[in-house]
This record gives structure tokens, sequence and C-alpha cells, in this order.
């Protein structure tokens, strides 16, 4: 918006400069005006076309038609070096706003003017040399940044389909090992299943088979023996269910998946983890929860800001809430608003009986979530 500012303040000096001697001759020059007063209108009319190349290449030329017929060589109108510059900024302006062919068919239409006023101007020949040779420098300026930035645009094009090709081979390359280990995971707990469950089952039947055969004063011993036997039956078929387990609940598991983000992104993420937030009794439903506001808070880091690393710190105070703290620096002083991703985020955090706060400070963007582990806890902030 600063820069908006300025491109306008910097406008107004030069058609001040331009439109004052027209005063001086209201009869004479009252269309001259009316003509600077069409200028402006186009000049605010920009930005309803920026993503219209065509009707902006219109427009840009329309300006120059403006500027050529309202500063006419005639009369008392004659050259001027603000004109030139004025010239100048319409299509430094055009540069920015429209890509290389549009902008090529601008420029050329702007040697209208440029030929008028070396035709019909009555300046001297050196100051004509002089225009001529400070246009010629001026376009060709243009003509190659508009050059290297159409370079640069394609450089940025293939970047991005590289960096698109390689997130998608980094979820494929998490996913095959995914499949990988949870398939090693089956296969140990079928292993376990099949070996040491079946031998645990038959020692269980052959200790109840002594036992109908022992005498009566062994059964003590014999019944702490199956006891011992079907505690460990049971530990084993808890162990099977556990590889069996797709996903690791509590902390463990969020921060295996934030891992995974960290991957794809080429975010630098740092963990803080403080007073027993590893022992927090997180079910399925807030692990998730968690992931899923981290993740959020992580994409805003890369759409908003151009940090690539952040600072997250995970707590558990007294055992009553699960608290996250999400920071990133910034250089931005841009008022912050609210939006959908932060939106969503909070709705998902009150659902649970969590909540959200967010601080933007000079140096740092602050995102402040926590959980109540259970009905008795308070939020102790």
């Amino acid at each position: 918006m600063k820069g908006y500012m300025y491109w306008i303040i910097l406008q107004l000096m030069i058609w001040s400069g331009l439109a004052y001697p027209l005063f001086m001759d209201l009869d004479n020059h009252l269309w001259r005006l009316l003509g600077v007063a069409a200028y402006f209108a186009l000049l605010f009319v920009v930005p309803l076309f920026y993503k219209r190349p065509v009707y902006l290449s219109i427009v840009f030329c329309l300006k120059i038609i403006i500027l050529m017929l309202t500063f006419f060589p005639i009369g008392s109108i004659d050259y001027h070096l603000l004109i030139w510059l004025a010239l100048t900024l319409l299509l430094i302006e055009a540069s920015e706003r429209l890509s290389f062919t549009p902008f090529i068919v601008v420029s050329l239409f702007s040697l209208l003017p440029i030929s008028t006023f070396v035709l019909y101007g009555t300046t001297s020949l050196q100051t004509l040399l002089f225009a001529l040779l400070y246009m010629v420098i001026i376009l060709s300026a243009i003509i190659y940044y508009k050059i290297r930035q159409h370079q640069h645009e394609d450089l940025l094009a293939q970047y991005e389909e590289l960096y698109s090709e390689h997130r998608r081979l980094r979820r494929r390359i998490t996913d095959h090992e995914e499949a990988v280990r949870q398939e090693e995971r089956h296969m140990i707990g079928q292993e376990i299943h099949d070996s040491v469950g079946h031998k645990l089952t038959s020692m269980i039947m052959q200790i109840e088979a002594f036992r109908l055969t022992s005498d009566t004063h062994n059964e003590p011993q014999i019944n702490k023996l199956k006891a011992l036997a079907n505690e460990s039956l049971e530990e084993t078929r808890k162990a099977v269910k556990t590889f069996k387990q797709r996903e690791i609940g509590g902390l463990q598991g969020v921060m295996r998946l934030i891992r995974k983000l960290e991957m794809e992104s080429f975010l630098q993420i740092h963990f803080s983890v403080k007073h027993g937030a590893f022992a927090a009794p997180l079910n399925g439903e807030q692990s998730f929860v968690i992931y899923r506001c981290v993740q959020e808070g992580l994409t805003n880091i890369m759409k908003h800001s151009q940090a690539r690393e952040a600072q997250i710190t995970f707590d558990s105070p007294g055992g009553s809430i699960f608290r996250f703290e999400i920071v990133n620096p910034t250089h931005s002083d841009t008022s912050f608003q609210k939006g959908y991703g932060l939106t969503s985020m909070q709705e998902r955090l009150e659902k649970i009986g969590g909540g959200v706060e967010v601080h933007k400070g000079e140096r740092q963007f602050v995102l402040r979530a926590w959980i109540r582990l259970n009905e008795r806890g308070e939020i102790d902030d």
C-alpha cells in the first residue's frame, strides 16, 4: 500500500508540473485540462483490470494517446522534459503489470507520441537527440528487465513443478515406509501369536492335566504356575493387538506426524517438551486435532511468512490440560486478521473443550492453544 501511495505522489508531482502552465490560459487550454483529468481517471481504473491483460493493454494505450493529444506541440505547448518523465512512468507501470508480449505492444505504441514530438516540436536538435537517447535507454532497460523477469518466472514455474514432484515423492516414500513398517509389525504380531501364544496355551493345558493327576498338596504351586501362564498369555495377546495398531497414540504420534510434514515442507521445526507432556493421556481424537492445528499453523507460516523455521512447545502442567505453542519469526508490521484456517482451528479445539490465542508482535508470530484433559482440570496460563 505504501508503494502505491508513493507511486501516486510521484505521478501528481510530474503532472502538476505539466498542468500548471495550462491554468495560465484556461480559454485555450481547457480541453487539455480535460485530457489531464481523463488520464488520471484511467490511472485509477487500471487496478480493475489487473487480471485481464488484454483490457489492461488497451488502457495503457489509451493513456499514451491521451498524453500525446493533451500535450501535442502546437501553440504555446511545446517540448517539456516532464512529458518524457510521464511517459517513462507509464512504461514502468506497464512493465510491472503486463506480461512480456503485451508490454512489447505497448512499448511499440509509445513510439507514436515520441515521433509526434520529434516531427512537430520546435526544440533544438541537441535537445531532441537527448530526448531520443533518453527514451532508447529507458526502453532498452525496461525490455531487458522484462526479459529477465520472464526468465525468472519460467525458472520459478520449473521450481514449483519440481518442488511439487518432490513433495509427491516424499509422500509416496513415507507411505511406502509406513506400509512396510505396518507389514513388519503385522508379521511380528502373527509370529508371536502363532509361536509364543500357542506354546503358552499348550503349557496351560499340560499344567491342568498335571493338576488332575497330582497330589492335592501340590495344587497351590500348580495353581500359581497356571495363573502365571494365563497372565503371560494375556500379555502376549495385548502385545499382538499393539502390533496391529496402525498409528501410535499420544504426543509421540503427534510428533511423528509432524515430522512427516517437516520433510514435505522444508520447514525446520524445533521441538520442546515440558511438564510431562509425554505422559499426557491424549486419546485418538485429541491427538488428531492437535496434529491438524499444528499443521494449519505451519501451513500459515509457509503461506504468509518468509520464515523457514518454527519453534513448537508442548507441555501439560498438572496433567489437567495439554498446551502447545507455535512461534515463528516475522519481519512484517502489517496488521493481522483471522482467516478461515484459524477460525476452523478454533472450532476444532472448542469442540473438544479447548481454545486458541494468536498474538503478532514486531519480531514474532505466536499461536497458543490448549485442550482440557479431564473435567476437573482448570486452564492455568
